[in-house]
């Protein structure tokens, strides 16, 4: 057996995927149980299953979990890796039984940002151009470049005023390409003509508003757009070019709810235009079919979990990545017809469940084995989806609607409907803070399941995805609202454990998460938390802002980190709360940390120290030798799960 089949047979993550723009070939970044990235090239037929190749990096490198990848209609991956301002470009093409990966590096390109867009088309003639680069820098200025896959030093076409981001091809040619331009705190998009270096607007429905072309067909103009021009940002249609103004009707405004333009179908319909859309809203994201002509949306019905945002729509199918929580991310692949066939059933809205009538006895098992070529509804297949290894079955969840303080909070929960009433319940806070637990497969999560700990992670105010209010509760507050909200689900959970008899939840936390955590642990009346693991954490706003880099600094500034929070609590500064932290505690940071920094951790542990606390029995500290932020997705995480599972079972920080 090869280096590439026994990598990816092993793949449990993927994320980044890419689609060659003839829809011929799809590229990801995916990584085994214990972490080590490497780029995937998927062929994607007219007929039968998409097919991932590993790409495995000579030598038993790993690839970087922030590194691009490009798709080209050749199978071959062009990939950009990011080293400060420095941006190498390479070419990786597959294995084979007596060579490993090929891997040629094309150039050097330095900006403090760079971005890669393949160019549209099929296989192109050799020196020709396969991607742009757009290079950005603080003056601010664009800087465009023709990339090839010959090793040709890449050829300068434009230097453009202002910061241009987005990316729509307008031809087939590779000469009109549509940019959003940032200029005077507004979005527009603008046309470059790449022959000329040459850019004119595109984009303005009116002088205040933000105007971005989301998808357009070269064949018949159709294009659809995002503005605020009707005062809420909501999308659009129209002929660009046309004498008919863009239309923006209600059937595609649905407040709270994110509508994406995924794939238009190019093949003749006999009822008009027809565009997929990816809806979401909260943990979980669904597919409507839209009609542009009978201004009609469609549900269609695709199994619970997360679907990845981009996709290619061909004679072949819908193809689009996916991932549930008992099933490793993959490619799907759609019979949109089938579907519309079949049928959305109806269902009713969520109802909060106060935790009072949370199930108590023994809960029902969902989980479905995942692997090659998994079923669904008819007109759907997944492919490339790994399951445990060991003939066993991953666990599944479900999002619940809890009560909240203040409205209600959706949850991802580990552990069938008795989930309150297993003896071992982790409450898990996601990093951000401008982020979400998704019904998506989670390593540490399944880590945590297979251990026999429940799983409740809630998404409480400050999370994306249930509008602009929810997220936007602990602007200038960090440690206000969602710290409240946690507060109260640890009193709720805490209690109805407690009548059962059963130790209190534990808490697990990574980056903000941890943050909040720690302030939580700090805050809980005694015997409302059994023990606490927080990766990464960082000790205040403040403190954040005082040692953390630019962009983080940014980041933290413009989210109103560093405000004080004037109430009962006092300030959220975990150094001046450490004594009040007596539950058992586990501490793991990377000491590459390039977003948090690992000194933070380290202020705590002193702190503990100088208070009297004992490492190995009252809390344990750890640090991870080369890992970065994501250092539960990096080399060597798997023992990292295995230590975090093993201590919020037990307690034992040895």
């Amino acid at each position: 057996m090869n280096t590439a089949t026994r990598t990816t047979a092993q793949a449990l993550r993927r994320l980044s995927f890419t689609f060659a723009i003839d829809g011929s070939h799809a590229a990801c970044l995916a990584a085994g149980a214990d972490g080590g990235w490497y780029a995937e090239s998927w062929r994607l037929p007219a007929e039968g299953p998409a097919e991932p190749t590993a790409l495995p990096l000579p030598g038993n490198r790993s690839e970087s979990l922030h590194s691009q990848l490009v798709s080209l209609p050749n199978g071959q991956v062009l990939v950009c890796r990011h080293d400060g301002d420095r941006h190498t470009l390479l070419l990786l093409s597959a294995p084979t039984a007596e060579h490993p990966t090929i891997e040629q590096e094309l150039t050097t390109l330095r900006r403090p940002g760079l971005r890669l867009l393949a160019m549209p088309g099929g296989p192109r003639p050799a020196g020709a151009p396969v991607a742009v680069a757009l290079g950005t820098d603080t003056r601010p200025v664009t800087t465009v470049w023709l990339v090839p896959a010959d090793g040709t030093a890449p050829m300068e076409v434009a230097e453009l005023p202002g910061l241009h981001g987005g990316g729509v091809w307008l031809d087939h040619t590779g000469r009109l390409l549509a940019l959003d331009r940032v200029h005077r705190g507004k979005v527009r998009t603008v046309l470059l003509d790449l022959e000329l270096g040459q850019v004119t607007p595109l984009l303005e429905i009116s002088e205040q508003s933000n105007d971005r072309l989301a998808l357009y067909d070269p064949d018949t103009r159709f294009a659809m757009v995002r503005s605020d021009a009707t005062g809420t940002d909501r999308l659009g249609w129209g002929l660009l070019g046309g004498r008919e103004p863009l239309r923006f009707p209600e059937t595609l405004h649905v407040p709270g709810v994110f509508l994406r333009p995924i794939a238009l179908d190019r093949q003749s319909a006999p009822d008009g235009r027809r565009v997929v859309l990816q809806v979401d809203h909260g943990a979980s994201s669904a597919l409507t079919l839209w009609q542009p002509e009978l201004n009609r949306l469609t549900a269609l019905p695709v199994p619970p979990g997360r679907l990845g945002a981009v996709g290619h729509w061909s004679a072949a199918g819908l193809r689009m990545p996916y991932s549930a929580p008992d099933h490793p991310a993959a490619l799907a692949t759609m019979d949109v017809d089938a579907l519309v066939e079949r049928g959305q059933p109806a269902q009713a809205a969520a109802v909060p469940l106060p935790l009072q009538l949370a199930p108590l006895g023994r809960g029902s098992d969902r989980s479905v084995q995942p692997g090659r070529g998994t079923a669904g509804p008819v007109g759907w297949r997944l492919d490339g989806s790994a399951g445990p290894g060991d003939g066993g079955r991953w666990h599944p969840a479900q999002s619940l609607q809890l009560a909240g303080p203040a409205g209600p909070i959706e949850a991802v929960v580990y552990g069938g409907d008795a989930w309150l009433s297993s003896p071992h319940l982790v409450l898990a806070l996601h990093g951000g803070p401008a982020d979400a637990w998704r019904l998506e497969f989670d390593p540490a999560l399944q880590r945590m399941a297979a251990e026999g700990l429940a799983v409740l992670a809630p998404n409480q105010r400050g999370s994306t995805g249930y509008g602009t209010e929810h997220a936007m509760a602990i602007r200038g507050a960090w440690g206000g609202p969602d710290l409240a909200d946690v507060l109260h689900l640890l009193e709720g959970v805490a209690g109805q454990r407690a009548a059962l008899g059963l130790e209190p939840p534990a808490l697990f936390g990574v980056s903000y998460g941890a943050f909040l955590a720690l302030l939580a642990t700090a805050h809980a009346p005694p015997g409302q938390v059994a023990r606490c693991a927080v990766v990464a954490p960082f000790l205040s706003g403040a403190r954040l802002l005082a040692e953390a880099a630019a962009p983080v600094r940014a980041l933290t500034t413009r989210l109103g980190g560093g405000d004080p929070i004037d109430d009962r609590r006092g300030p959220r500064d975990v150094l001046q709360l450490a004594h009040r932290i007596g539950t058992p505690l586990l501490i793991l940071h990377g000491d590459r940390d390039e977003v948090v920094p690992v000194s933070q951790s380290r202020a705590l542990r002193h702190e503990l120290l100088r208070l009297g606390r004992a490492e190995g029995s009252d809390f344990r500290y750890v640090e991870a030798a080369g890992a970065g932020h994501e250092v539960l997705a990096e080399e060597g995480a798997a023992v990292l799960h295995e230590l975090l599972a093993a201590f919020l079972r037990t307690g034992r920080p040895t």
